[in-house]
């Protein structure tokens, strides 16, 4: 029997990247998953990839994809979308915050007043979102007294990467969970938040590609790399332990945490931590 199965997630934006391969992974093991982002013809986005086709292949994999276009700027958007899913599942059981604006101009290597006051829309989509969709999921998930809330983060949580919004994200979210974690703690949800390292999403390979030098940063070496559907792989593992509440507060290394579940990427290798070279989590499980 799939080990997900009957469970309900919703990922959030999972048109393509990282929420695409958490999204494939929940559905293999037999999960109903939301998608959500805010693609849906194609061609519209530089990057490939809609919410219908993300659900398509969740179809595929063996599990059940749901298609919603949201943009998680808009709270009205958001709030429809857990309706739904209460109105048509009457439970919630994972909540994957994935969905994060990144600017083009991320990776480029100018200062951060040299850069627009546009790119604060990573912390209203990014901090903000992951707190509008967890206080949505937690009414849901509070009365069936049981529910995984998972923030996706880096080691920019303590280590400088690509510049000062990103970082300050990124720690916001670490923080977020594990607060979240104590206030959810006498309903037996659990709130974690994972760090990836470099993830060979659609971006990731463009960017690797064009951008001279990027595969040479500590934080984009292609060695140390993983594929998107391994978070989905360690977060399916930490589903169904019935031991995940011991893990609720705790920011994690997904690597450490795939590793300590067995868990190996698509191709079977064990992805390395980069906890000496690039920094340890700050928050340990209540």
């Amino acid at each position: 029997m799939d080990s997900l199965s009957g469970a309900v997630a919703v990922v959030t934006g999972a048109s393509r990247g990282i929420g695409k391969g958490i999204a494939l992974a929940l559905a293999q093991q037999g999960a109903t998953v939301y998608v959500t982002g805010r693609t849906v013809t194609p061609g519209t986005c530089p990057l490939p990839g809609t919410v219908g086709e993300t659900a398509a292949e969740c179809d595929r994999r063996g599990g059940t994809g749901i298609a919603v276009q949201v943009d998680h700027a808009d709270d009205a958007q958001v709030a429809a979308l857990f309706e739904r899913v209460r109105s048509e599942r009457g439970r919630l059981d994972i909540l994957v915050n994935n969905a994060f604006s990144l600017p083009e101009d991320l990776t480029d290597p100018d200062p951060f007043w040299k850069k627009p006051l546009s790119n604060w829309e990573m912390i209203d989509v990014g901090v903000r979102s992951n707190f509008v969709a967890a206080w949505h999921a937690a009414k849901i998930m509070a009365p069936q007294r049981s529910g995984l809330i998972v923030a996706i983060s880096g080691y920019t949580g303590v280590s400088y990467t690509y510049g000062v919004i990103f970082g300050t994200a990124k720690s916001a979210v670490d923080r977020m969970a594990r607060d979240m974690a104590v206030e959810l703690k006498p309903y037996d949800i659990a709130s974690i938040s994972i760090w990836q390292g470099l993830t060979f999403t659609e971006r990731a390979e463009r960017n690797l590609a064009n951008i001279p030098g990027l595969s040479g940063q500590a934080s984009t070496r292609p060695e140390n790399g993983c594929s998107p559907e391994y978070p989905g792989r360690v977060i399916a593992a930490a589903a169904i332990d019935p031991e995940v509440m011991k893990l609720s507060g705790g920011t994690f290394i997904t690597a450490e945490l795939g590793n300590a579940y067995g868990v190996t990427d698509i191709d079977g290798r064990q992805i390395p931590s980069l906890r000496a070279t690039r920094g340890e989590p700050l928050w340990s499980p209540i």
